[in-house]
């Protein structure tokens, strides 16, 4: 077999194992095409994702039929304001031995999971949220001095409310920014909420099957770091993010008007590993222009900070960054 049939193969496998655990999902979510689309793409990317959307859509339903369909531990916390870091993270605690002896012992918190769900994050403290932040980005948990690593594939799934309700507390920008994707949840359709009932109204419930385990989803990861994408492709995504950078030299006109802060490396790798995943949900094993732009507003809607005037006009994200797509070109010359 030659290396381009080796790699059609993989991308047949990977679309395969895909297109698996997605109808799993599809089995008891109704609609959110989208929505599932861009979970599992952060998933094979290797990357956490946030849903938002208010109460009763489906966020939490949809985190726990992933971890059905996924043989990995799974772990749920409920954030609420008196929720400590030690209720995520753990804490030392003083056991007494059978001689009579004390040491101190680390009792791991949920955190030490494959899947978590944090449950409506925007309802505990900064200070409680900011817990997340090392787990998030190396995968260990520091406590009194000593690192606990957690054990691959370590995927968050954080579900909040809009800031606009009461009772809840925006995300610190560190945090918001080691989320892969922010994905938006909107209302079902007449159809879907049609389907809903009935699906959730019978005496029988619909549950999702296990088809992944953790050493293949570690397989599909690294698969996705192989797909190929070219230079000015490449550079297509790095120009994007310096676009969202007010008063920089690449500065798109919205992010002069509209922007206090664009978005960082983090955005500009999210862009490429999204489209990646694009790429072999497709059966290619490069990435395309298209791949690039369709990972735009889950990628960097919660990585740019609005001023405000664009607040006060009721400007959104979303808005300002379809008007970049517009005037950022494909290639440039030099």
């Amino acid at each position: 077999m030659s290396t381009a049939e080796a790699l059609e193969q993989q991308a047949r496998d990977f679309l395969r194992l895909y297109a698996a655990v997605r109808e799993q999902l599809a089995r008891v979510i109704v609609g959110h095409d989208d929505v599932l689309d861009a979970v599992l793409t952060c998933l094979f990317a290797g990357g956490h994702c946030l849903l938002e959307g208010v109460p009763g859509l489906g966020k939490t339903l949809l985190v726990r039929t992933l971890a059905q369909a996924l043989d990995l531990q799974f772990s749920r916390v409920q954030f609420t304001p008196d929720l400590m870091p030690a209720d995520i993270l753990g804490t030392n605690m003083i056991v007494e031995g059978s001689s009579g002896g004390r040491t101190m012992e680390f009792r791991r918190g949920p955190i030490f999971t494959q899947i978590l769900l944090a449950d409506e994050i925007n309802r505990a403290t900064p200070k409680t949220q900011s817990a997340l932040l090392e787990t998030m980005q190396e995968g260990s948990v520091t406590i009194g001095g000593h690192s606990y690593q957690l054990e691959p594939p370590f995927f968050v799934l954080a579900t909040q409310n809009p800031i606009e309700q009461e009772g809840t507390y925006p995300l610190p920008e560190a945090q918001l920014d080691r989320f892969f994707f922010k994905v938006l949840i909107g209302y079902p359709s007449r159809e879907e909420l049609n389907s809903v009932l009935d699906r959730t109204t019978r005496p029988v419930q619909v549950e999702a099957q296990r088809v992944l385990d953790g050493p293949r989803i570690r397989e599909l990861q690294r698969l996705v770091r192989e797909v190929v994408i070219a230079p000015h492709v490449r550079d297509y995504a790095t120009r994007i993010v310096l676009a969202t950078h007010p008063q920089g030299p690449h500065a798109a006109a919205g992010a002069n008007k509209w922007l206090r802060f664009g978005a960082g490396p983090r955005a500009a790798q999210a862009l490429v590993l999204a489209a990646k995943v694009r790429a072999l949900r497709q059966e290619r094993f490069n990435v395309s222009f298209e791949d690039i732009r369709s990972g735009v507003l889950p990628a960097l809607r919660h990585r740019i900070l609005l001023n405000f005037e664009a607040q006060a006009e009721g400007i959104d994200a979303d808005k300002i960054l379809r008007q970049m797509l517009e005037t950022v070109p494909t290639q440039v010359s030099g």
